[in-house]
């Protein structure tokens, strides 16, 4: 970013992002909003923040950005004096000296009056520095501090980790536990495998206070990425496990299940006492979230003692190489008794497969000012789009990024987000990235289980018409004269905007166009004033104080402001063009839309499975027959149809058998069953 000014509002929006969008994927925080305040003066600077109102966590962000031509070192002095600006204002704002003093209308006032309100409901309050600097080596350990009676952790993030991160292709910086130093002794355990190279177990016994103690440091980062989005789902705070924990104390080892973790490195010493777990490295927990969590917020909320608690721990130690392959099974099988779990929506899972087939066969038509078509490409595993282009000579990439442009990518988290404005509460898309992915992954993995055929061709081309549209909604809200640039506002204006059109053609019993904005690769204009009318409507009413004081950011997160702007749709409707009207689709031709388009899918998926099913040799079916019936695992419909297929090619399943075969193959599968050439 050298060259440019350090004081350039929109060129530090950008910095902050970069380590923002990092800290969101990695899971540090849940989301971040951009708000620059700068007091020299009064030592005070603030450059982002992020509220967790369920966590009862704040998170606040620093920035070190000066646009330098050269990497520098941060030093320890440094590091003290930019963290203490920081500080001055999360205590002046706690002492309510600092808000009278700030613009009513500003996002420094909104975050100053946050923190002076919620000042109470605070757990902890992270505290974040993004630096375009290298951090000294000197500096080996940031200590826990304390500021109007609430615990502070710092965090550094400078220009080296985020690069590290960036390599590692979004795998979480693994986290480094010393227990010895940490709490001043071991966990014991047993170990669980003998005779065998190819891993590592162990069985342990971890004390409740540690691990609250390790939640309380970590929190979501502990959790793999499955139990983290299963947990946004469900609540953090089961009352069982809560009323054991106050009630039953003694019985809690009894009672629960206990928690099943991995690991990339475990260091074990041999003692007098047997064996005692002193470093692991990369803990990840992937079933008993829920555990983890109830443990620590009993603590917090209920003041309820731990000592008594004690939680037994199967841990494993898995190659990082083999960590994406493995992780998900074990998370996936721990977690069985859920139905619809966070598993079942990992990046391997069908859907994101489905998408990801589409994003990579499907072209986009192409604009009227490109002379060529183009693709939308679906990250599904974050780190592909780089991964794609790693053996490519330079004109290859040329090509590659022609066809597959990078302002036309996005990820999981974006299709959730650009689906749910639209299909859901938009307080969940006001929520953050996590919570807002949690909430399409429970909705969509039960749509999956019972309607597969409606996520198809037409469903893909409409996502990536609400991806044209959301990104066309983000440039005409900071278009308007009444947006104060640099705002934290405009996210949340956004969503609503965007949920109120979608509202105000639903009350008709009509659609968006979107299959129009498909096929022209943009917004009509039409659509585009519209959209600013739902733009300054939303805007209308965060500037309409309540009890004599401005909306805020956390007014989008509530059924309230929905409620509030759904009940005067009236007026905004009466604002709107004709020619918006006319434009909407019925009811009636979307639903007819979506019946063929789940038909050719059907068809679609049938030919795929006859061409697998016709794939594996006869003989393999034939043997796979007489390993089920020796079991007495099939129905005579099953049996029938695995006869037609121990005749290929003489006789050929027809798509509808093939289906059936392969739900088959399922079934032997998890009876244990594996026929060789047909895993």
């Amino acid at each position: 970013m050298a060259g440019v000014e350090a004081n350039n509002t929109s060129a530090l929006r950008e910095f902050v992002s970069v380590f923002g969008n990092e800290l969101a994927e990695v899971g540090s925080v849940e989301d971040f909003n951009f708000c620059h305040y700068h007091l020299p003066q009064g030592g005070i600077r603030v450059d982002g923040y992020w509220f967790d109102e369920e966590e009862g966590i704040l998170s606040l962000f620093i920035a070190d950005y000066d646009s330098r031509d050269e990497l520098a070192s941060l030093s320890q002095t440094e590091l003290d004096i930019i963290f203490k600006r920081i500080e001055n204002f999360f205590e002046k704002s706690g002492k309510k000296r600092l808000c009278p003093k700030l613009e009513v209308t500003s996002d420094e006032y909104h975050l100053s009056r946050l923190i002076e309100k919620k000042l109470a409901a605070f757990v902890k309050v992270n505290l974040f520095l993004l630096s375009e600097r290298a951090l000294s080596e000197r500096v080996k350990k940031l200590e826990v501090g304390s500021i109007c009676g609430k615990p502070i952790y710092y965090h550094v993030w400078d220009i080296s980790r985020l690069y590290r991160q960036n390599l590692s292709r979004g795998r979480k910086e693994p986290l480094e536990l010393d227990f010895i130093e940490m709490f001043g002794q071991g966990i014991p355990c047993l170990r669980a495998n003998f005779d065998t190279d190819s891993h590592e177990s162990y069985l342990a016994v971890i004390p409740g206070q540690v691990l609250s103690k390790l939640y309380e440091k970590y929190d979501s980062r502990l959790l793999e990425q499955n139990v983290r989005t299963f947990l946004q789902a469900r609540g953090n705070v089961n009352k069982g496990i809560r009323a054991t924990i106050l009630n039953e104390p003694s019985m809690f080892f009894a009672y629960n299940n206990g928690i099943t973790a991995t690991a990339q490195n475990v260091e074990v010493n041999d003692t007098k006492d047997g064996f005692v777990i002193t470093h692991i490295r990369d803990l990840q927990i992937v079933n008993g979230g829920q555990t983890t969590a109830s443990l620590f917020h009993a603590q917090r909320k209920d003041k309820a003692s731990l000592e008594q608690i004690f939680v037994q721990m199967k841990l494993s130690v898995i190659d990082p190489q083999k960590s994406e392959e493995i992780v998900p099974k074990i998370s996936e099988y721990a977690n069985t008794q859920n139905r619809v779990n966070a598993a079942d929506f990992f990046a391997n899972s069908p859907f994101h497969l489905r998408m990801e087939g589409f994003s990579r066969r499907i072209l986009a038509p192409a604009r009227p000012d490109s002379p060529r078509e183009t693709k939308w490409f679906y990250e599904r595993a974050r780190g592909q789009y780089a991964e794609a282009q790693s053996k490519f000579t330079d004109a290859e990439k040329r090509k590659f990024q022609a066809l597959s442009p990078k302002k036309q990518l996005f990820t999981k988290e974006d299709l959730a987000k650009y689906e749910n404005v639209w299909d859901e509460h938009p307080k969940h898309v006001s929520k953050g990235r996590q919570k807002n992915f949690a909430q399409y992954a429970a909705r969509i993995g039960k749509e999956w289980e019972t309607s597969k055929d409606t996520f198809n061709e037409q469903y893909y081309k409409r996502a990536v018409a609400r991806a044209i549209l959301f990104r066309k909604t983000e440039f005409i809200v900071s278009s308007q004269p009444w947006y104060r640039p640099g705002g934290s506002i405009r996210s949340y204006i956004v969503y609503y905007s965007l949920a109120c059109l979608g509202e105000l053609a639903k009350r008709h019993n009509k659609v968006i166009p979107f299959m129009t904005v498909w096929n022209q690769q943009e917004v009509p204009p039409v659509l585009q004033n519209a959209i600013a009318v739902c733009a300054s409507f939303i805007n209308d009413h965060v500037e309409q104080p309540v009890d004599s004081l401005p909306r805020d950011s956390e007014w989008f997160k509530k059924d309230s402001c929905w409620t509030t702007l759904t009940n005067d749709l009236s007026s905004l409707a009466a604002n709107q063009e004709e020619s918006f009207w006319k434009n909407l689709v019925s009811r009636d031709e979307e639903n007819y839309q979506k019946r063929e388009a789940a038909k050719v899918q059907n068809i679609d998926d049938g030919i795929a499975a006859q061409k697998r099913v016709v794939s594996i040799p006869p003989a393999r079916w034939k043997q796979l027959l007489a390993e089920l019936a020796a079991r007495k695992l099939l129905s005579e419909k099953e049996i029938g149809i695995l006869t037609v297929a121990t005749q290929i090619p003489l006789k050929i399943p027809t798509d509808k058998q093939s289906v059936v075969l392969l739900e088959i193959l399922e079934k032997a599968k998890n009876e244990g069953i594996v026929v060789a050439g047909m895993e």
